[in-house]
Parts: structure tokens; C-alpha cells; sequence
């Protein structure tokens, strides 16, 4: 039963970085301080999925198909959110 409750949040999590894209079309969400905040929060929230994902594949032997499909994206998705906030922080330290 967990290793299913497990896999369920990991599937959601696929899609939640998703949603970023409808809310881009406001143009509320478009301006500095707003933009920033709201790449920041799904840079850290792809990040949290990435390792909470890669947590219960490894620890929690949730290792099934669909877990393995959602640690190769969730992986991604980790990996982009640090490149994002790479992007975001290099520039200010230079």
C-alpha cells in the first residue's frame, strides 16, 4: 500500500511543472518581481519531486513500471530546476 501511495505522488508530480504554462499567459505573470518568485517556487518544488522520487524508488523499494518511468522524469525535472536556478543566481555573483 504505501509503495502505491509512493508512486501515486510521483505521478502527480509529473504534472505539476506543467501548469507553469497556463499561468505564463497572464500578463500579471509576466512582470519582474512575480516572474522571478514563480520560476523560483517550480524550480524548487521540480527539485523536491526530483529527490522526493529518487527517495522512494531507492529507500522505499517503490520500484515498478511506473516508477520508473516517474524517476527518469522527475530526474529531469531536478536537474533543470538546479540549471534554472544556476541561470538565476550566476548573474547576480558575477
Amino acid at each position: 500500500m504505501k509503495n502505491k501511495i509512493l508512486t501515486v505522488i510521483s505521478t502527480i508530480m509529473l504534472f505539476v511543472p506543467w501548469t507553469i504554462l497556463p499561468l505564463r499567459t497572464f500578463d500579471w505573470a509576466l512582470e519582474s518581481p512575480v516572474a522571478e518568485i514563480m520560476i523560483s517556487c517550480y524550480a524548487a518544488f521540480m527539485i523536491f519531486s526530483g529527490v522526493f522520487t529518487i527517495i522512494s524508488y531507492v529507500k522505499a523499494k517503490a520500484q515498478n513500471n511506473l516508477m520508473k518511468v516517474c524517476l527518469v522524469v522527475n530526474s529531469l525535472y531536478a536537474v533543470a530546476g538546479v540549471a534554472v536556478f544556476g541561470m538565476m543566481v550566476l548573474p547576480k555573483i558575477m
